[in-house]
């Protein structure tokens, strides 16, 4: 069966893909650790493939030579025994080998050569001192250069004699390959070191950057001034850029909802004179809508200003909570406290407050026992508030936070803003404007638990 010519194609594809996601599963996920291997991972592979490609030619190249010699000074001996085979010759030949060749040599009687050695799975002197033997002396031999590291031991057999030959290993073979491995090693060593430093200073005013927008991202100032590669300084006046005009809509914006809001309040407050100079019993229920219409008119209106004008301040977290504990004791709710961790934590207090006011409110509001569970560790601030009501389906809980969203128990709905459906909308504002997040999970008490988590 044939494959159409897009198919064909496809499942090359297909497995370049199955191989680029093992690929990127393994290989590092930050910036510093990914360029610190772009650039350290070839010269180290070069370096290496260097040093093996001359180690290898010069070592064939000299072990070659002085092998070459080597057999010059073993044919040598077999022509000098060939001469004078009488045995004050031998005597004298043994003594000119040891003295004048630095190699020992023994004729013993004739016999078979002992079996052939396995051979080296990498061993430029065995290939090449075998070969120039066979060509030098044509004779068989039997080759050890295995069998003690400082030794190369020769067996010949003569015509008579099998001769002995015991020589230098260095006098075959050039041992100093570990000069070349401390070169490689030491230059490769260098190289990172080098690499790291400079990476280090190009990857810190990025770092820098990021720390910047994630304060800023909290309501934070930060102090943050471009620094290193031209890019990297485009991206920090773009950034500060950036905040300028964050800042500058931010101020926009504040300015018109206080001028909105102290329009509508000025009428508010014509319309609750006029209903006090009216008759007490004619003007119950007009004061209370008016009395409505300003707590949705503040509810819309801090909605709309998210609170983005204050400032972050470090504050005890601990003495916080026992706050929020003592307001709702004061409206005749109870609610439990613990704390766990450093209780210093820098965030913008108003803001803050009124988050949790808006849990712990709508809590209480449909609950009878009420608790505010709140860990701190090393990175983020964790708050539980529990309690024993009613709880919201599973499938409804993400509604909740959506604006002016309502369920038919009012479960989103605090004290301070009945009928606006805004409390868990602005609860969940103000905690992404710290750069945390709101969650709804069952509770261990029965009901509902809204968890409070944010960065520190």
């Amino acid at each position: 069966m044939s494959l159409s010519l897009p198919a064909y194609f496809e499942r090359p594809r297909s497995l370049w893909r199955v191989i680029g996601r093992r690929v990127s599963g393994v290989m590092p996920k930050g910036l510093y650790a990914r360029s610190l291997l772009i650039v350290v991972g070839p010269m180290v592979i070069l370096q290496v493939v260097f040093t093996y490609v001359f180690m290898e030619r010069h070592y064939q190249l000299v072990t070659h030579r002085l092998s070459t010699a080597l057999t010059q000074d073993v044919a040598a001996i077999v022509d000098f025994y060939k001469a004078y085979p009488q045995d004050q010759d031998k005597q004298a030949l043994v003594r000119i080998a040891q003295e004048r060749l630095n190699m020992d040599i023994e004729f013993l009687p004739k016999g078979p050569l002992p079996a052939a050695l396995p051979k080296p799975f990498f061993s430029i002197i065995d290939a090449a001192l075998s070969n120039e033997i066979r060509r030098q002396i044509g004779k068989p031999f039997w080759l050890d250069t295995v069998g003690r590291s400082d030794f190369i031991e020769i067996r010949l057999q003569l015509d008579d004699a099998i001769l002995r030959i015991v020589a230098l290993r260095n006098a075959a073979y050039a041992s100093n390959s570990h000069i070349f491995v401390l070169w490689m090693f030491g230059t490769s060593l260098v190289l990172i070191v080098v690499a790291i430093a400079f990476l280090r200073n190009q990857i810190r005013p990025i770092l820098w950057l990021a720390a910047a927008a994630e304060a800023f991202g909290k309501g934070r100032e930060p102090e943050f001034r471009p620094h290193g590669a031209r890019e990297v300084r485009q991206a920090g006046f773009a950034f500060i850029e950036m905040k300028r005009r964050i800042e500058r809509a931010i101020e926009q914006r504040t300015a018109m909802l206080n001028g909105v809001s102290h329009d509508l309040r000025t009428i508010l407050t014509r319309f609750k004179l006029s209903l006090a100079l009216m008759d007490q019993r004619e003007t119950e229920d007009l004061k209370k809508d008016v009395e409505e219409m300003q707590r949705m008119l503040e509810a819309y209106l801090a909605f709309a200003r998210g609170d983005m004008g204050e400032s972050a301040a470090q504050i005890d977290m601990h003495e916080f909570l026992e706050e929020i504990r003592s307001d709702s004791e004061r409206h005749g709710y109870d609610a439990k406290v613990t704390f766990t961790g450093d209780p210093k934590v820098t965030v913008r207090a108003d803001a803050f407050k009124r988050c949790l006011a808006n849990l712990v409110g709508n809590a209480q509001r449909h609950a009878r026992r009420v608790s505010i569970e709140a860990l701190r560790d090393h990175r983020f601030l964790t708050i539980h508030v529990d309690d024993d009501g009613p709880g919201i389906p599973a499938d409804r809980r993400d509604d909740v936070f959506r604006p002016f969203f309502r369920l038919d128990e009012a479960r989103n709905q605090d004290e301070e803003l009945a009928g606006t459906g805004l409390g868990l909308a602005i609860a969940r504002d103000i905690a992404r404007s710290h750069g945390g997040d709101i969650s709804l999970t069952d509770s261990p008490l029965g009901g509902l638990r809204a968890s409070l988590r944010v960065p520190v």
